[in-house]
């Protein structure tokens, strides 16, 4: 690994113009939090086929002298979602009305990000200046790259019938083609209403009316009072202990508790020279949780009992233990642990 070294913040980011957003605001005084917003924000715009303002959002905050705290801005399914309203269908269609069923929790997120930065970081600028970049770009315009022209041709039948998706993602009826301008004029405006009224009137507001009212009109289960239940949460994440460092990712329902466990179990097994850059290491701790595909088989597959529950003692690490154990390895041979939310 050859890593970039630097002594003024660095931003990374999917999009060029996202980290350049971002490191905008570190160079005006902004803290990494307040440069986060900003880089999602501009994602939002000019990755459009990875990202947006309708998922969710999940953040780990961190910072020299205080613990570990999380924000999980997931939304809930509506209260009017249940098994009835799918009728005959044996599972929740990928597409339309009916697959939006949950709140999109990713604005809540950015509010409490927001209020997290002021109250614990000392952040200063304003919320309507770290949408500045995403609501330009929106408005007047950005270069659409290689991958959203065939990220978009690729899914074009499955969407094209989909409300508002050809007047939203397409230029004229066509597929955005690489290097050309592409516009978002109504997502802009919704980003300036944020910078007025801030991220709570997704939820509560003017916004939370408006969506409201669009997602009754195409058929979605979600309403406006879902919206108005919905607040982002700030708490302990979990964490674990390795031999050398403490992890620390998001709880349920994210993926945060199987990549714990995947890490775990690669702490008890590995030996010298297993690294980042080979493929010994990993290869083993995949095959010793079953295969380490997603969460139902890391968390079905690793829960299984063999070894004592307790922290990572040592003995995991003798090579006559290990040979003896590595199909063992299980949900509970290491100890997740929730602290103080600060």
């Amino acid at each position: 690994m050859n890593p970039i070294l630097g002594s003024r913040g660095a931003v990374v980011a999917p999009h060029t113009l996202a980290s350049q957003a971002g490191l905008d605001v570190l160079r005006e005084g902004g803290n990494a939090i307040e440069a986060t917003i900003a880089v999602a924000a501009t994602l939002a715009v000019v990755y459009p086929h990875m990202t947006g303002i309708g998922g969710d959002g999940f953040w780990l905050l961190h910072a020299p002298g205080q613990g570990v705290s999380s924000i999980d801005a997931c939304g809930a399914t509506g209260a009017g979602v249940t098994r009835a309203l799918y009728g005959e269908l044996e599972s929740i269609p990928w597409r339309g009305p009916l697959a939006a069923n949950t709140v999109a929790g990713t604005v809540s997120g950015w509010g409490a990000a927001y209020d997290y930065s002021r109250s614990r970081w000392g952040g200063r600028l304003p919320f309507a200046r770290l949408l500045e970049s995403a609501i330009r770009y929106a408005k007047e315009g950005f270069p659409v790259t290689h991958s959203q022209e065939e990220n978009t041709r690729a899914k074009l039948n499955d969407l094209i019938d989909q409300p508002g998706f050809a007047r939203t993602f397409l230029n004229q009826g066509q597929v955005p083609a690489y290097g050309q301008r592409h516009r978002f004029p109504v997502l802009a405006t919704t980003l300036e209403q944020l910078a007025r009224a801030g991220a709570d009137d997704f939820y509560r507001g003017e916004l939370a009316r408006q969506i409201g009212a669009d997602l009754a009109a195409i058929g979605s289960p979600v309403t406006g009072a879902d919206l108005a239940r919905h607040q982002a949460q700030i708490k302990p994440p979990l964490h674990l202990r390795l031999s050398d460092a403490t992890l620390y990712n998001m709880a349920p329902p994210t993926q945060g508790l199987a990549s714990l466990l995947i890490l775990g179990i690669y702490d008890r097994i590995r030996q010298t020279g297993w690294n980042p850059d080979n493929v010994e290491g990993p290869a083993q701790t995949g095959a010793s949780c079953g295969g380490g595909g997603g969460l139902r088989r890391a968390y079905g597959s690793c829960r299984r009992a063999g070894a004592p529950s307790g922290g990572l003692d040592r003995g995991w690490r003798r090579p006559a233990q290990r040979r003896q154990r590595s199909s063992m390895v299980t949900q509970r041979n290491v100890r997740f642990e929730t602290g103080r939310s600060t």
